[in-house]
C-alpha cells in the first residue's frame, strides 16, 4: 500500500539516500546532478523551507518529490530557478499517479516549469515543453568540433576569424578549471550587471542563492563547484559557473566581459570548452533548456522538459486549477507579454522569500518590460 512521509532534506536516511541514488541510475533522464540527493540536501542547508516526500509501497522505497513547500499545500521546484531540471524521481512501477502523488503528501498545487518526467505521471498537467540541450562527448572533441564546423561553415568561419582577431589584439587564448575567488566574484559581477541591463529577474540577488552558490564555489565533495575561465592574454574573457558531479557539469551561470563585446567571447568559450572536455574530466556539458537560439549550434537535444500545474482533486486543488485556467485564457502559454509576465513572476515567487521582496521584484518586472522586449529583439 503506497504510503509517504514528508522531511527536511537533512533528515534523509541513509537508505532513503541510497534508495534515490538507485533510482537515479536506473533512469538516463534522471542523470542530471539537479535531481539528485546531493542537491537537494545542499539547498536545504540554506532554505529552511526545502521539503522531500519519500513514497513507500509498504516497506519499498518507490520515489522522491523534492521541492519547497509554501502556504496553501503549494510545491515549488526545489532549488529554483538554479534547478533547470526537476521533478517525481520514481521507477515506472512506483504506482504513482500525480493527484496520488500529491495527495499522500498533503499537496494541492505542484507548479513546475523544468519537469522531467520520463513515465508521464504529470503528463496531464503539462501545458508546455521546451528542449534541453547538452554537449555529449563519446567521440574525440576535434571530431565534434568539424561536424560542428560541417553544419555551420559560415557560423565556425566567423568564430575562427574573431577567435583569431581575440588573440592577435588582447592576447593568447586559453580556458582552464579556476579557484580563485577573484575570478568567480568577477563572474557574477558581469552576470548581475546582464540581469540589470536586459531586465531579467535577479536571481543572484536573494541571500539563499549567493550562500548556495558559494557553498558550492568553496565545496570538495562529490557534488562540487566548478568555474571554467577563458582567458586572452592576461585578460578574463568570460565564464561559467556551475556544478559538476562524476563527470556531467551543469554550469548555471554563464557571463562575459563586457569590454569584449566586439569579439563574441561566449562563442569562443564554447568551442574551447568542448576541446577542453577530456583534460577536465567531463562527458557532459549541460547547457540547460532555453535560449536554443544559440544552444542549438552547438549542443544536441538532450530533454524534453514540461511547464505546467498539476493540482490534487481537493477543494484547494481545484481552486488553484481555476487559477491556471485563467492563466491560460489570459495568453499565458507561448511567447506573448502574458506568459513572458507569468514566468517572471514564477521567477519571483521561487527566489524572493519575503512579502517585501515579492513586492520589489513585482514592480522591477513591470519597469523592466521596455528592455526585456528590447532584449528579446535584439537576440
Amino acid at each position: 500500500m503506497l504510503n509517504a512521509k514528508t522531511i527536511h532534506p537533512s533528515s534523509l536516511s541513509r537508505e532513503e539516500i541510497a534508495a534515490w541514488k538507485a533510482l537515479v541510475v536506473a533512469e538516463p533522464a534522471f542523470a542530471s546532478p539537479l535531481l539528485g540527493p546531493d542537491f537537494a540536501q545542499a539547498v536545504g542547508a540554506v532554505r529552511e523551507d526545502a521539503r522531500v516526500v519519500v513514497y513507500r509501497d509498504g516497506d519499498r522505497i518507490v520515489g522522491f518529490l523534492p521541492h519547497h513547500r509554501r502556504p496553501g499545500g503549494m510545491a515549488r521546484p526545489l532549488g529554483a530557478p538554479l534547478s533547470d531540471y526537476h521533478g517525481l524521481i520514481a521507477g515506472a512501477d512506483s504506482g504513482l499517479t500525480a493527484d496520488r502523488a500529491l495527495a499522500l503528501a498533503d499537496l494541492s498545487v505542484y507548479r513546475f516549469t523544468g519537469l522531467i518526467d520520463p513515465h508521464g505521471v504529470f503528463a496531464e498537467a503539462s501545458s508546455g515543453e521546451s528542449v534541453g540541450y547538452a554537449i555529449t562527448l563519446d567521440e574525440a572533441p576535434e571530431a565534434y568540433l568539424e561536424r560542428l564546423r560541417a553544419a555551420s561553415p559560415k557560423r565556425f568561419k566567423n568564430w575562427r576569424r574573431l577567435d583569431s582577431k581575440l588573440e592577435r589584439e588582447v592576447g593568447p587564448v586559453r580556458i582552464e578549471a579556476s579557484d580563485d575567488p577573484a575570478v568567480y566574484e568577477q563572474i557574477m559581477d558581469w552576470k548581475r550587471e546582464q540581469l540589470v541591463r536586459t531586465g531579467v529577474a535577479d536571481f543572484l540577488r536573494p541571500e539563499w542563492t549567493r550562500r548556495l552558490l558559494g557553498d558550492f564555489a568553496a565545496g570538495r565533495g562529490d557534488l562540487r563547484g566548478l568555474t571554467l575561465a577563458l582567458w586572452a592574454g592576461d585578460t578574463l574573457a568570460a565564464g561559467h559557473f556551475g556544478v559538476v558531479q562524476g563527470g556531467w557539469y551543469h554550469p548555471w551561470v554563464a557571463s562575459t566581459n563586457p569590454d569584449l563585446g566586439d569579439y563574441s567571447p561566449g562563442q569562443t568559450f564554447l568551442m574551447k570548452a568542448i576541446a577542453a572536455m577530456p583534460g577536465l574530466g567531463l562527458t557532459t556539458y549541460d547547457l540547460g533548456p532555453s535560449h536554443d537560439h544559440y544552444k542549438r549550434h552547438y549542443a544536441a537535444p538532450a530533454q524534453t522538459v514540461g511547464e505546467g500545474t498539476a493540482t490534487a482533486s481537493t477543494p484547494a486543488g481545484r481552486l488553484a486549477g481555476g487559477r491556471e485556467q485563467a492563466w491560460t485564457l489570459a495568453g499565458a502559454r507561448g511567447a506573448g507579454l502574458v506568459a513572458s509576465l507569468r514566468r517572471r513572476l514564477d521567477a519571483i515567487a521561487v527566489t524572493e522569500l519575503s512579502t517585501a521582496g515579492r513586492v520589489r521584484g513585482f514592480v522591477e518586472a513591470v519597469a523592466a518590460q521596455p528592455r526585456r522586449r528590447l532584449a528579446m529583439e535584439v537576440e
